[in-house]
């Protein structure tokens, strides 16, 4: 009987702990093979089961996440024809999403298309990834931004509490120096996975970092205590982001942001005041000038 009950115990400690250090990600992964002209669709079907248990069945950090903790996202790559060959090309839309306190609302943290996606998969090889060292870039390009998710996670949450991640993501663009697969290097333009991650790491724009802690911590998640009181907190933390952009015009980090943002920031702001209202339409068309005429919306709404 006593062992009985030690088995028991031990069955419930261990459950316990399961619980506590269960897998950070709560991932949809998608291949999207519409381009591609083969009747034969199950190499395809393996690639996106193996990058399903890439990224749903290992750990990616040292902290326990509860169950219901795991962080939402999805990942859906787009492939161009690639005949019969295993190098493939095509897009990634990569999307994470957060709970907002008090609600049943889930905010966009990242919404970003990835256009310079090449890498190599054959069927029954295992996809292998360890810290530090280049192994694919299939498995870099993916635990790059599943980095970049816990880093902008983290964030939200607490200041600068994604750095952990944002470094990992740039020793991964580091290994990937000599690649010949684009994306990773600072001179092949502006507006690529290099400086995504350099843009959050450089000092001199640190208030993109402040704003999504203060947007989303000290304004999302109040809304449902005192929404007048969130919505200045959202105003202050569009104020940072103005700041930053005002150092360097522009900034990829702040349109990658924006795009994210901008349909959430019309509706946070369709009941404010006229004073805030004409603030905030002011705020966005200097960051996003190509979208200035759809913040009109803001006035518009009564």
């Amino acid at each position: 009987m006593r062992k009985i009950k030690i088995i028991f115990l031990s069955l419930i400690i261990f459950t316990s702990l399961a619980k506590l250090s269960a897998q950070e990600f709560l991932a949809q992964v998608m291949v999207n093979t519409a381009k591609v002209q083969t009747s034969d669709r199950t190499k395809y079907d393996n690639l996106q089961r193996d990058l399903y248990e890439f990224v749903n069945s290992r750990t990616w950090s040292n902290f326990q996440f509860r169950n219901e903790e795991r962080i939402e996202c999805s990942i859906m790559i787009t492939l161009d024809d690639p005949g019969a060959s295993n190098d493939m090309k095509g897009s990634m839309n990569v999307q994470l999403r957060r709970p907002v306190y008090g609600s049943s609302y889930n905010t966009v943290l990242l919404n970003y298309v990835d256009k310079d996606v090449e890498f190599r998969f054959i069927e029954n090889e295992p996809l292998d990834y360890v810290e530090n060292t280049f192994t694919n870039n299939l498995t870099s390009l993916i635990a790059f931004y599943l980095n970049m998710f816990l880093g902008l996670d983290f964030d939200s949450y607490s200041q600068n509490g994604g750095s952990e991640f944002y470094q990992k993501a740039n020793t991964i663009v580091n290994t990937c120096q000599n690649r010949a697969e684009p994306g990773w290097k600072s001179f092949e333009n502006q507006r690529n996975r290099y400086w995504m991650v350099e843009n959050l790491l450089n000092s001199s724009y640190a208030k993109v970092r402040e704003f999504l802690y203060v947007y989303h911590r000290l304004g999302l998640d109040a809304m449902s205590e005192n929404v007048e009181q969130a919505r200045q907190k959202i105003t202050e933390s569009l104020e940072l982001l103005q700041m930053a952009n005002r150092e360097r015009p522009g900034l990829f980090i702040i349109s990658v942001i924006v795009s994210a943002k901008s349909d959430e920031i019309i509706n946070i702001y369709s009941e404010a005041n006229p004073s805030d209202k004409q603030r905030v339409v002011n705020i966005m068309r200097e960051i996003d000038p190509a979208n200035a005429s759809k913040y009109q919306q803001i006035m518009n709404n009564k």
